[in-house]
């Protein structure tokens, strides 16, 4: 069970009733969990005053999470900013909880691993006093113990910071890690291919994709107000993980999944697979498909010119609307781009993916994916790399697409604004 983000520990306080509604759910699993892992924030703190934070926390451990039996089912914590915001913080974080003390130096309870059979779960300090506070992380310490557990079939690294912006919510060492030290920590994960990195803070449930390493946001554990509010929602994440991969579903207070998935997508696209020409085509199938997912493979060589204009490789049109979902190239870089019109007089969401160069033969798979919410529009520009989700400033994804009425490879099949392809010998294989 993965959740986050309470920020209660205050008798009566305005989180405390949304933090119960979310344990109800936790608590009547059945079969209950078998460890709990939670992403920070667990209560209020952000106060100088060392006596009322230990309140908080034993208000929080003694009253709210004390039906709890942590000797059947252990919780494991990571820091958060409302938790560990200065060294008396982080202080009292490693009394109260007592982690473990295999950390680096000077972040022993802060940052610690924990294996349980072939699972490694590494629980990262994401703003650590010694380094510098919010957005900073140590990475040569997390490299050695991935190392030291090569075997291991399963690895989670856990954090509070995302490393990625969640639905558009961006800041460097404030809404994500640092940009620099974010792009180093990724690749370690990366070489060691680590299943996800699990964080919270921005107070949502997302999830997206990394050169092949999933970030999985969860951030719903109580905090009252969510972002955005009209698209997020309290929620806690039950999680399973086998020789399959890694399952989820996103519990909300009523107990309803809201959003699932399973990782990695394999065994896909099947035997339904059409090769299409440039020019319109009555959809093959009506979206989104049955399977909640749709493998396209784009080909072709781009023009020599050096014009900036748009131009379309996929284009799904509806009758007198603008086109629910384009995918095309984009500016003097040509900029792989998908744009979703989910709304009539609303302003389209654009998806940003790899520049392709002038002239060059090109081959972007590309893989729409209904339960993956705004991360769920993926690419590679070749198969034997791992999928990454295009970048986006949406809190939701193609799950509000409207319904499309024709297919179109090369053009829009919108009149006055064809947005042709002016590169040579386009063609597109979709599957399903």
């Amino acid at each position: 069970m993965l959740y986050g983000d309470a920020c209660s520990g205050v008798p009566a306080g305005r989180h405390e009733t949304t933090f119960a509604a979310v344990n109800a759910v936790v608590r009547r699993l059945v079969p209950p969990p078998e460890f709990i892992v939670f992403t920070g924030d667990e209560i209020a703190g952000l106060t100088p005053d060392r006596t009322e934070l230990e309140a908080q926390w034993r208000h929080w451990l003694d009253h709210e999470m004390a039906w709890l039996d942590r000797s059947v089912t252990p919780m494991w914590h990571a820091t958060g900013n409302h938790t560990t915001y200065d060294a008396m913080s982080e202080a009292v974080f490693r009394d109260v909880l007592a982690m473990p003390g295999n950390g680096p130096p000077g972040q022993d309870g802060l940052s610690y691993w924990v294996r349980r059979s072939d699972l490694l779960l590494v629980v990262v300090h994401t703003l650590w006093s010694g380094l510098g506070g919010e957005g900073f992380v140590e990475t040569d310490w997390l490299d050695r113990v991935l190392v030291t557990n090569a075997d291991c079939r399963h690895k989670l690294v856990v954090g509070h910071h995302p490393v990625y912006p969640v639905n558009g919510y961006s800041g460097p060492c404030q809404r994500e890690i640092d940009a620099a030290l974010g792009a180093k920590f990724w690749q370690v994960l990366v070489r060691h291919r680590v299943t996800a990195y699990v964080c919270s803070h921005i107070l949502a449930f997302d999830v997206q994709v990394h050169a092949g390493v999933l970030q999985i946001c969860t951030a719903g554990a109580g905090t009252a107000h969510r972002m955005p509010d009209d698209v997020e929602y309290l929620h806690c994440v039950q999680m399973a993980l086998d020789r399959h991969g890694l399952r989820f579903q996103v519990l909300d207070t009523n107990g309803a999944a809201r959003e699932t998935l399973d990782w990695p997508t394999t065994g896909w696209p099947v035997a339904d697979a059409r090769a299409l020409g440039p020019g319109s085509h009555a959809p093959a199938i009506a979206l989104p498909p049955p399977s909640g997912r749709l493998h396209l493979t784009l080909t072709g060589t781009t023009a020599h010119d050096t014009d900036a204009s748009a131009e379309t490789l996929f284009c799904g049109s509806r009758t007198g609307a603008l086109p629910p979902l384009w995918i095309g190239l984009r500016g003097p870089r040509r900029r792989l781009t998908a744009i979703v019109h989910h709304a009539p007089a609303r302003s389209p969401h654009y998806w940003l993916g790899p520049e392709l160069t002038p002239g060059e033969h090109f081959s972007l798979e590309l893989l729409l994916h209904w339960d993956m919410g705004p991360g769920g529009l993926l690419y590679r520009t070749d198969t034997e790399q791992p999928w990454t989700s295009m970048s986006a400033a949406s809190p939701w994804g193609l799950e509000r697409m409207a319904t499309i009425d024709r297919w179109h490879i090369g053009r829009t099949g919108t009149p006055g604004d064809p947005r042709p392809f002016r590169g040579d010998g386009l063609e597109a294989t979709i599957g399903w």
